[in-house]
């Protein structure tokens, strides 16, 4: 039987401790010799990051084994650019992986023990075997005292080794390439005479503009001179790769869209003119969205390619022509596709659709449907108990259209108590150059099981909607994309879909900043939550990492030039116009937006005495990986509204409420 009951307090499917027991944070899937590997993340292990090996069924049709390939015990992780990615890459029979725990590549059979082959004192990422086998490159991120850190391009020569690892450096690493600011995704020619790679330079992000270059290669390693073979300033690429016969194509957005093209003699030849996206922004390294597609004799793979394109918010898997440029779209339910990788017509990718979580998922493009190999979450949840996105293209200010996916309650137990609308929370997504996905979340499901409306807004500056309106946030940060979630917050409520009363909104890291200028600036929202948000633009500038200490130069103006509109945009600097209350989750090891940030904002919001809380988590650091802060951080925010729109939800023992009395 149904029940009626206060929007908030409603009963779950989706409880706190369900959605990180057992569940996986999957990334970098890959074929090797007619295996799949992948990385899982495991919250239920301090957030520990384990590479997988599953042994596939000659005809696709699934795994026959499944083991980890990492040393036991061992965190696979990569901090560079703090954000990492690229941690590991595959041989014939050994695996090379970054130890968080000293931020050396080691080697190692898989499952076996490991040792390291690069010196200390360094940091690595977007690992990469030669074709061959006899070097590894990789990208290396160096400290420099009174400096910012040098990144540059290595290459390690191997050799074989009877003890642990089974292979050993020869000599100090070689430098690849140097004199950027930033270099990713290294990528051989199938015959190993070539390397290709992406750089870029301050101010610049790789979103935003990027340079392709090549390097001769041989036995020896590399020669020759770097060749820059295509980009520039205002040209963003993505994702290079050789085809099987040794052409060179890379994602282009000159068109205005992230497209494919082939690097011809003199200049990028555009392969198809889609009005969707294959690149996405790169804030890790190791992202895959297309490969060439070979058949299992290994012919066609010069015709085609299997693509993931963003087109209003969602991802379409596809074959593309790369002759004709045609584009068919493949039946099935993904709405999110990352991670695609393909092997003599065998492919795996990362997969998600409206209502089932994230997986590894194994497919032959036009002969088999998708098989999962691994689910990021498993959910015994029935259908009727989700909430499907709905896309809503709003109208926001000077006549431009923002998008969202809205999510209405949807609970089959209960409905709203008589008259009653729903509070709405809505999510400003990281980045801020990202973008909300349309793919099952049971993070949102957590809140829409209990009575919440939620909106996921892809504010102006958000990727998937070509180069125009991610342009929309340059020298606009804390404008644009507050503006737009406003709107869509308002545009909700006087459609009579949710509250007006109680609206909230809620971001992490950069959609924390958009969060506290949404709660400061506007007096659209009744109150808010800021994980590991952004207070003070000038401190961030100040104090942020190397990837994105000038990032603001773009989306705010360079310093000391645009001093003033720093000030202007700093909600630390306007505490007198906040007037609502807001929740703070920190982590106390965060170098991208230090623990001061959040600090300066609640101690500001105490002399007011405006009602507040701070909940630090000891050990996080950008973003939360341990199960027991995941759910604290869910929780307690769910008890903070509660407080506060009048509805029961548990208290967690590390939040404390300060100054409200409802």
């Amino acid at each position: 039987m149904t029940r009626s009951g206060r929007c908030g307090s409603w009963s779950s499917p989706f409880a706190s401790r369900d959605l990180v027991r057992g569940a996986l944070r999957l990334s970098a899937p890959r074929l090797v010799g007619g295996r799949a590997f992948w990385i899982e993340g495991r919250p239920s292990e301090g957030g520990r990051q384990v590479v997988m090996c599953g042994d596939l069924a000659e005809d696709g049709s699934g795994l026959l084994r499944l083991a980890e390939a990492s040393p036991d015990g061992v965190n696979v992780r990569s901090r560079v650019h703090e954000y990492g990615g690229g941690e590991y890459t595959v041989g014939r029979d050994r695996l090379f992986f970054v130890d968080d725990a000293d931020g050396r590549i080691h080697a190692c059979r898989f499952g076996g023990s490991a040792r390291p082959i690069s010196p200390p004192g360094a940091r690595y990422a977007d690992l990469l075997l030669s074709p061959d086998e006899r070097w590894l490159v990789a990208v290396e991120e160096r400290p420099r005292e009174g400096s910012e850190p040098e990144n540059r391009l290595i290459a390690i020569a191997l050799r074989a080794y009877e003890g642990p690892g089974g292979v050993e450096a020869v000599g100090p690493p070689r430098v690849v390439a140097s004199g950027h600011d930033f270099y990713a995704s290294p990528v051989f020619a199938p015959d190993g005479g070539r390397l290709a790679f992406l750089a870029w330079d301050h101010p610049e992000m790789p979103w935003l503009g990027t340079f392709l270059e090549t390097r001769s290669w041989s036995l020896d390693g590399p020669r020759d001179a770097v060749m820059r073979v295509a980009g520039g300033r205002r040209e963003s690429l993505f994702q290079p790769r050789f085809s099987p016969r040794g052409e060179l194509f890379v994602v282009s957005d000159r068109s205005g869209w992230w497209n494919l093209a082939r690097v011809g003699a003199s200049e990028l030849e555009p392969v198809h003119a889609l009005a969707g996206e294959l690149g996405r922004a790169q804030w890790v390294f190791g992202q895959s969205t297309w490969d060439f597609l070979e058949d299992d004799a290994g012919e066609h793979g010069e015709r085609r390619a299997l693509v993931s394109v963003a087109r209003d918010g969602r991802d379409v898997l596809g074959v593309l022509d790369l002759a004709d440029g045609g584009f068919e779209a493949i039946d099935g339910d993904f709405v999110s596709v990352q991670g695609v990788d393909v092997e003599r017509g065998l492919a795996v990718l990362l997969g998600g659709s409206a209502s089932r979580a994230s997986g590894v998922h194994l497919l032959r493009p036009g002969r088999t449907a998708p098989v999962c190999l691994r689910e990021s979450a498993a959910s015994d949840v029935s259908a009727d108990a989700i909430s499907v996105a709905e896309a809503r293209p709003i109208a926001s200010v000077a006549g431009r259209t923002t998008h969202a996916f809205f999510y209405p309650p949807c609970n089959p137990d209960w409905r709203p108590t008589a008259g009653e609308r729903p509070p709405l929370l809505v999510k400003s997504h990281g980045g801020p150059t990202a973008r909300a996905s349309a793919a099952f979340d049971p993070r949102i499901q957590f809140w829409t099981s209990r009575g919440f409306a939620v909106a996921d807004v892809d504010y102006g500056g958000s990727t998937g909607y070509g180069r125009a309106y991610r342009d929309l946030l340059e020298g606009a940060w804390g404008v644009v994309d507050v503006e737009d979630c406003v709107a869509v917050a308002r545009a909700l409520a006087g459609e009579g879909l949710v509250d007006g009363d109680r609206l909230a909104i809620s971001g992490g890291s950069a959609g924390g900043y958009t969060t506290l200028c949404a709660l400061t600036f506007h007096e659209a929202f009744a109150a808010g939550a800021s994980h590991y948000g952004i207070g003070d633009l000038e401190a961030l500038a100040r104090d942020t990492h190397k990837f994105e200490s000038r990032y603001t130069d773009w989306l705010v103006g360079p310093l000391p030039e645009a001093h003033a509109r720093y000030v202007e945009r700093s909600p630390i600097h306007h505490v007198d116009r906040l007037a609502c209350p807001v929740i703070f989750f920190q982590g106390l090891e965060d170098r991208v937006v230090p623990p001061s940030q959040a600090e300066a904002m609640v101690a500001a919001l105490a002399r007011r005495g405006l009602p507040h809380a701070y909940v630090p988590f000891a050990g996080e650091q950008h973003g939360f990986r341990r199960a027991e802060n995941i759910r604290t951080a869910l929780e307690g925010e769910l008890y903070f509204y509660g407080r506060l729109f009048g509805f029961e939800a548990p208290r967690p023992e590390a939040v404390r409420v300060v100054g409200v009395d409802v």
